[in-house]
């Protein structure tokens, strides 16, 4: 991995705790088939380092953008969430501000993961306002990268002479398939498992320059600060929703999932969990799970936000995994 050339923004003014404890904000209005952004909308409010920063509001001060820049609308957002006293708001400036983020629009349905995957990517571009000629490692030191960032590695080993060949990428969240799993160990060690690359898809040796047979293994190299995990419920092969309960834990070991096997467990606690209910992937509707501030879970169903138990989060069926080192 290459070193970067510039760091774009400090990692010790990273904030992981909240610095103040505010009860949980109002829910958000869903105008028909909107509820995919306002879940997402939610996590990120309740994601502590992210919304540190917003609520310092240090981005727009320096902000030049004169048209769309999603972290001042996300700081506008959060602080309106944090301060609200109404039971909902409608989040105006995200909905106006659909086109820019993705191919969305506000009477058409729309995937959570696939916004999440916009949005993140929105306020990356923000952050990389006149920065964009830097090397990649260098865009990979911004404010979300920090945040949300990680790296994979991609080791293929010739099964021949065991030659060795790395290559890294950067990542903000994973998509993981569930496939027969009824676990996120079992899923996240599918993940890492190596497999046999051969046929049209073998690669050279690193040493002798040829196609040979090979093992390849993807594993995490660098863990980011917040982990964002997708649990694939889209059955390529039929199109259909795969709606098996996946258990995940509260509280989650990374560590057997890293490149370098040796040190301590690499612990992470759930914060929000995404449940999409119906009946196929392209129908339904998405509602999630939050830990506030305070403390304590909250439901968030567009417009309605009603208090649960861990028990309750742990139950779910879900799409979208947050989880916070």
């Amino acid at each position: 991995m290459t070193p970067p050339q510039r760091i774009l923004f400090p990692p010790e003014n990273i904030c992981m705790d909240w610095l103040h404890t505010r009860r949980p904000g109002p829910g958000l209005r869903n105008l028909g088939s909107t509820c995919y952004v306002n879940v997402i909308l939610q996590c990120l409010t309740y994601t502590p380092p992210l919304a540190n920063y917003l609520l310092s509001r240090q981005h727009s001060q320096s902000c030049r953008q004169q048209v769309f820049c999603m972290l001042c609308i996300m700081e506008d957002h959060v602080r309106k969430i944090m301060y609200s006293l109404a039971n909902a708001i409608l989040p105006r400036a995200v909905l106006k501000s659909l086109r820019f983020i993705g191919e969305f629009k506000p009477d058409l349905a729309g995937d959570a993961y696939e916004f999440l995957c916009c949005a993140l990517s929105a306020m990356q571009n923000a952050c990389l306002t006149g920065s964009r000629a830097l090397d990649n490692s260098s865009q990979a030191t911004t404010l979300i990268y920090q945040i949300f960032g990680g790296f994979l590695r991609s080791r293929v080993t010739c099964l021949r002479c065991q030659g060795v060949s790395d290559s890294y990428k950067a990542f903000l969240e994973v998509l993981l398939k569930i496939k027969a799993a009824s676990s996120l160990t079992t899923i996240l060690e599918n993940f890492v498992k190596p497999r046999l690359v051969e046929g049209k898809q073998c690669v050279k040796c690193s040493r002798s320059r040829k196609k040979m047979i090979a093992s390849k293994k993807i594993t995490i190299h660098h863990a980011p600060r917040v982990l964002t995990l997708c649990l694939g419920r889209v059955d390529v092969q039929s199109s259909r929703k795969i709606s098996q309960v996946v258990e995940y834990p509260e509280c989650l070991d990374l560590q057997p999932y890293m490149s370098e096997a040796a040190g301590g467990p690499l612990l992470y606690s759930l914060y929000a969990v995404v449940v999409h209910s119906g009946e196929t992937c392209l129908a339904g509707h998405f509602f999630c799970y939050i830990k506030a501030s305070d403390g304590l879970w909250y439901k968030m169903d567009d417009e309605i936000m009603d208090d649960c138990d861990i028990h309750t989060v742990l139950g779910q069926q879900a799409y979208l995994l947050f989880y916070i080192r």
